[in-house]
């Protein structure tokens, strides 16, 4: 009679467990607190020195090939050969390399810098000049190659906080061209070598110009790609997770934090009572460097997620079936509950299994906790009539550490409806 009780008493426990798990699947209920922060996220100096590379990247690809707009064009009196007219067009940058960057946060924003960058260029030259000595035009053109060496590109981004979305400014911009080399190609080019030089500095303030133009227009589509971003994700027809930013981010030397809402809400926007309790929790801390990524979770997050589905009414179960089939029947349980054999012999049960209230989550620096109320309704099944005989109430605490469970504690009531 004593390992009947046990493997009862153990049947319950791991049908409540093993229920909740199946079953719960993220499910939970919403708030109204879209003011407040119950999730930071917070990205390291690793974490932005990758952001970054990612976008110098895809800066590059998206301006490749980049074409300047302007034609550039010189006029010059030289003694003997009369107006020589030169033109440089079709100037197209179609490489770049960035040799080193880096990205600084700070008080004002967010400073990115690529220095010793190079960039490859193709355009077309054309000269013209008649003087009283010719009485024709004489003309000549072809290509050219130019490689700018050590260019310096920079900018300071701002970060700010709008209607729960997140806004992308740029604040300061500059490209700056050092040493340029133009070789001629086709034509007698190297007759005019030295007149071409001197489209040395016109053509370093078009690329210049044409990168810093690009960079502008890039910042624009990242702010609106962050703006169009959605302020809820999609759980499943039931729930959302508010993703909506709360307050603005918090730069520090190495790092920048964003605060979210973080909560789960009901996707029909039904009110729905809170039953999580809201603690604030610090903000992320990572011990670790070489992190890229933290991300701090308050408990009000899994509690408001725990009450959506709740209220939902995900949290209710029948069992009919187990591995041993014999512990629902009323054979089963004659030692353990006499009279309902004696009133229902060898009759057919199941487990109407139901949370009372939603979990309750407790989360502290080392150790995550939940305490579960749960009603256990034995039902007698005769004659295809189910009939509720006896209600036993769980309440179930488990806290764990780590990987591991620390504690687990069951206290049953039983009351019978015989």
């Amino acid at each position: 009679m004593g390992s009947l009780y046990f493997s009862f008493l153990f049947f319950l426990i791991s049908t409540l467990f093993l229920s909740s798990q199946a079953n719960l699947k993220l499910h939970l209920q919403p708030s109204t607190d879209h003011d407040e922060s119950f999730t930071s996220v917070l990205i390291s100096q690793q974490g932005l020195d990758f952001i970054k590379d990612l976008l110098i990247n895809k800066a590059i690809s998206s301006f490749i090939p980049l074409q300047l707009p302007a034609t550039i064009e010189k006029s010059a009196r030289i003694p003997f050969l009369g107006n020589v007219h030169m033109v440089v067009s079709n100037v197209t940058i179609y490489k770049i390399d960035v040799l080193s960057s880096y990205v600084k946060p700070g008080d004002t924003g967010i400073v990115i810098v690529a220095s010793g960058t190079t960039c490859n260029l193709t355009m077309n030259w054309h000269y013209s000049y008649s003087s009283w000595l010719f009485p024709i035009e004489i003309s000549d053109g072809g290509r050219a190659s130019v490689q700018v060496e050590g260019m310096d590109v920079g900018l300071t981004l701002g970060l700010k906080i709008h209607e729960g979305t997140l806004n992308l400014s740029l604040l300061d911009s500059g490209c700056y061209v050092k040493e340029i080399t133009i070789k001629l190609d086709g034509g007698a080019s190297w007759l005019y070598q030295g007149m071409i030089n001197a489209f040395e500095e016109q053509i370093g303030s078009a690329v210049e110009s044409a990168i810093t133009n690009k960079l502008k227009d890039g910042i624009l589509k990242l702010d609106s790609f962050l703006q169009a971003l959605p302020k809820e994700i999609p759980v499943d027809d039931n729930a959302s997770l508010n993703v909506s930013f709360v307050e603005n981010p918090l730069l520090s030397s190495s790092s920048i934090q964003f605060d979210i809402n973080g909560l789960f809400t009901a996707s029909n926007k039904a009110p729905v009572p809170k039953y999580y309790r809201q603690s604030r929790q610090p903000s992320v801390f990572c011990s670790d460097q070489p992190k890229m990524l933290g991300i701090s979770l308050d408990e009000a997050v899994f509690n408001s997620a725990s009450a959506l589905y709740y209220d939902a009414e995900f949290m209710e179960w029948i069992v009919d079936k187990v591995p041993d089939q014999a512990l629902l029947n009323t054979a089963g349980w004659r030692f353990i509950i006499p009279q309902l054999y004696k009133k229902y012999p060898n009759a057919d049960m199941n487990l109407n299994i139901s949370l009372s209230s939603p979990p309750i989550i407790r989360i502290a620096e080392h150790s995550m906790g939940a305490t579960v109320y749960a009603d256990v309704i034995i039902d007698v099944v005769q004659a295809g009539e189910v009939i509720p005989v006896a209600c036993i109430s769980l309440v179930s605490k488990l806290k764990y550490n780590g990987w591991y469970l620390l504690f687990f504690s069951l206290h049953l009531c039983l009351s019978s409806f015989c």
